[in-house]
């Protein structure tokens, strides 16, 4: 596995190569960042892994200086999974000027967690269309935990005619049902044994759906109100339908349920695909 930290060291790597995955990660990886370069490695022939905590998605609220970094640790994961090249890159080598070109996104970016997190994924987009223009791969792999933001890069690469097909895998969970995230690690005991609730109330939801109950508005109001009287602090819970991420309506065959809500001082956001 080869380490390369500068645009030109991997550029010169990659000079000859053919059939390239690209998984991005801001580090920290857990089993939901090995499920997305194990199936990396089933689709390519080379595979490349960034380790980049990405300022211009984090607000001046949040946690950047904060979120965790273990570079040696992650390094030893990816090695075990005979990872090709791992690029952890300085932010002074992706700006080496402030970044003042932005990409422009649909409405759909400004709703669920665009809403609560404005400019967040401006953020996420440009990054990933920097990386993409840097390293060209033929592929590329996102988690469906992060669900909008798949639709978004999804959408971004067809519009903006990148050569390059986006693959997906699904939620890696606890055994509680928790979906596995970085951020989990600033749960203590007693919230850790709470956020599996989050995971409960979106499968409610679906169960109330699918027998036939398809007062969306309802079930989102009694998921939220559920989730209150245990102490969370509910940003949204909403039905969409899958392909559009616009609010569903009783016609729609393919939905999704996503949330995100904060359990002490912890944002978790979750979401589950189902058919009626």
């Amino acid at each position: 596995m080869k380490i390369v930290k500068t645009i030109t060291a991997l550029r010169s790597t990659l000079k000859n190569v053919q059939n390239i995955a690209f998984v991005p990660t801001m580090g920290n990886l857990h089993e939901g960042h090995l499920a997305l370069v194990k199936r990396a490695k089933k689709n390519a022939d080379f595979v490349v892994v960034s380790i980049f905590v990405n300022p211009l998605q984090f607000l001046p609220s949040e946690d950047f200086n904060q979120y965790p970094r273990s570079l040696e640790a992650d390094c030893k994961l990816l090695r075990d999974l005979d990872v090709d090249l791992v690029f952890t890159p300085e932010e002074k080598d992706l700006f080496p000027v402030r970044q003042e070109i932005m990409l422009q996104l649909p409405a759909v970016a400004n709703t669920l967690e665009g809403k609560f997190r404005p400019g967040f994924f401006q953020g996420v987009a440009t990054i990933v269309l920097k990386f993409l223009n840097i390293i060209q791969p033929d592929m590329a792999v996102f988690g469906k935990k992060d669900y909008q933001q798949l639709h978004i890069i999804r959408l971004m690469v067809q519009q903006l005619n990148f050569p390059i097909k986006i693959l997906d895998t699904e939620i890696i969970r606890a055994v509680d049902g928790l979906a596995l995230s970085s951020r989990n690690q600033y749960l203590n005991g007693a919230e850790r044994q709470e956020a599996c609730h989050l995971y409960r109330v979106l499968n409610t939801i679906v169960s109330e759906i699918t027998s036939g109950q398809h007062g969306f508005l309802l079930s989102e109001k009694k998921a939220v109100e559920y989730l209150s009287e245990r102490g969370w602090g509910v940003d949204y819970v909403s039905i969409v339908n899958q392909q559009t991420l616009l609010p569903a309506s009783t016609d729609d065959q393919k939905l999704a349920v996503l949330a995100a809500a904060r359990i002490g001082t912890t944002r978790l956001i979750d979401n589950v695909e189902f058919t009626i």
